[in-house]
């Protein structure tokens, strides 16, 4: 048995969780944290996500065999290792759906779509570039502009008739795009769409780039709940000639990294322990 946390720590919110791996690799998950950054230090809520989940899970710190980060947890003092939170996002995919062949990350600043094998390792990947307006920060950003919860987004989008064009080429114009139609008396479910819709088009134009032309898509990251962007990718990839994949999401894909962390932990742990140099986290 080998117990092993993963810590993500994103652009908006750090995630903990806690696995119980046996000898036969029957993963068990046994516990698992979320706590918004929201201008708070990154590192203090790491600690805080983390013992909230080893007391869920009636363990202490030394009880882990490993301790594994993610995102930008690479600074957390009482981590054992680090993995790339590409890795992490394609692991913690396969572990949420098996049938997963490709992954789409949705995160705060960026959207990344990976191809992977049947046992989530990379083939292939892909980024957006750095511009915001592909991201969720800005998505959330133009729904608070626009006084609707993060929580109402995707059900208003969807609830659109006439979506609207918004710019997909710097977040800047695409706020400017925001600010004119909310003057002309466009409704936000149209504004929201539009926005889906060309957050869609890059996380689409992504998927085909590396070749995702079938099998399961698996959303992952912090925009993964936004039902009306997910509706909004599979919109545009029918769109695109050669492409028969299926995009879904899962109810915990914002802890993808977090459980892809946990599950390289627990590899790596298993192989230095053959190699006979056994490493616990405390």
């Amino acid at each position: 048995m080998t117990l092993a946390a993963g810590i993500d720590v994103g652009t908006g919110a750090v995630k903990a969780v806690i696995f119980d791996v046996d000898d036969d690799g029957n993963e068990k998950w046994l516990a698992r944290s979320m706590k918004r950054i929201r201008q708070r230090d990154p590192m203090e809520l790491a600690r805080e996500a983390f013992d909230e989940a080893l007391a869920d899970a009636g363990l202490t710190e030394k009880d882990m065999d490993y301790i594994a980060t993610t995102g930008e947890g690479e600074a957390i003092p009482f981590h054992t290792g680090h993995f790339y939170s590409m890795t992490t996002h394609a692991r913690g995919a396969r572990h949420l759906n098996p049938e997963t062949r490709s992954v789409l990350d949705c995160g705060a600043l960026h959207g990344r779509a990976i191809i992977t094998d049947e046992r989530g390792k990379v083939l292939n990947y892909k980024m957006t570039s750095q511009c915001a307006s592909g991201s969720g920060q800005f998505l959330e950003n133009i729904a608070r502009y626009l006084g609707i919860a993060q929580d109402e987004i995707g059900s208003l989008s969807m609830q659109s008739d006439d979506p609207e064009t918004v710019s997909s080429i710097c977040a800047v114009l695409a706020e400017t795009d925001v600010i004119n139609m909310v003057s002309r008396g466009i409704s936000a479910p149209n504004i929201l769409k539009g926005i889906h819709v060309s957050m869609a088009g890059r996380l689409a134009r992504l998927l085909k780039s590396i070749g995702a032309k079938e099998g399961l898509v698996l959303v992952t990251g912090g925009s993964a709940q936004d039902e009306g962007l997910i509706q909004a990718i599979r919109e545009e990839l029918e769109k695109m000639k050669g492409i028969e994949a299926n995009v879904e999401s899962h109810p915990d894909s914002i802890f993808a990294g977090a459980i892809g962390a946990a599950l390289f932990g627990v590899f790596r742990h298993q192989k230095l322990a053959e190699a006979g140099t056994l490493l616990k986290a405390s």
